[in-house]
């Protein structure tokens, strides 16, 4: 029995976050590989950099499809909140899985060879960072696969409520 009921915000900002969240997972998958291809790890940089621009053309096509070109800030603010949330959401499996059943150490492994290498390369004074940095990976050594997934969850949530500010404001 089909039912004329409207599609909410809500479920536009999911399906909007969904493809937020597989731009996403594909964004991921070029931060291990560049450790091995260089490029891929300037494709990985660039892609994020994407990110706030693509939440800004799906805001704006929400307003200009569904909502006649009128989109208040309120709405706006709480629509990009949504899809950031929810392409989150969507990204958190992924980082689960590659955390848990992939990458066993590799990312981190890889940071420290890159420490090593900035610590033998002889410039002054970076023993100081490089420390603070080894530090910062020893901690992370000491986080299980859901501990960092849900770090991950945090600081996607935290930057998605920054930018979902800025978004609103140009979109309404």
């Amino acid at each position: 029995m089909p039912t004329d009921k409207p599609i909410t915000l809500q479920e536009h900002a999911m399906r909007f976050g969904t493809f937020m969240g597989i731009f996403w997972i594909i964004k991921f998958i070029f931060l291990p590989l560049g450790f091995s291809i260089p490029f891929l790890q300037l494709l990985f940089v660039l892609l994020t950099l994407f990110v706030p621009i693509l939440g800004y053309i799906y805001v704006r096509k929400f307003r200009n499809t569904y909502c006649n070109g009128e989109l208040s800030f309120f709405r706006a603010f709480v629509f990009t909140l949504y899809m950031y949330l929810f392409a989150t959401l969507l990204v958190a499996v992924a980082h689960y899985i590659y955390f848990r059943f992939i990458d066993h150490g590799f990312v981190i492994n890889a940071y420290e060879s890159q420490i090593d290498i900035l610590n033998k390369s002889g410039v002054p004074d970076i023993e100081a960072y490089t420390n603070m940095f080894q530090e910062t990976l020893e901690t992370v050594k000491s986080l299980t696969p859901i501990d960092i997934t849900m770090q991950l969850v945090s600081w996607n949530v935290f930057c998605g409520s920054l930018l979902a500010l800025p978004t609103a404001l140009f979109v309404m």
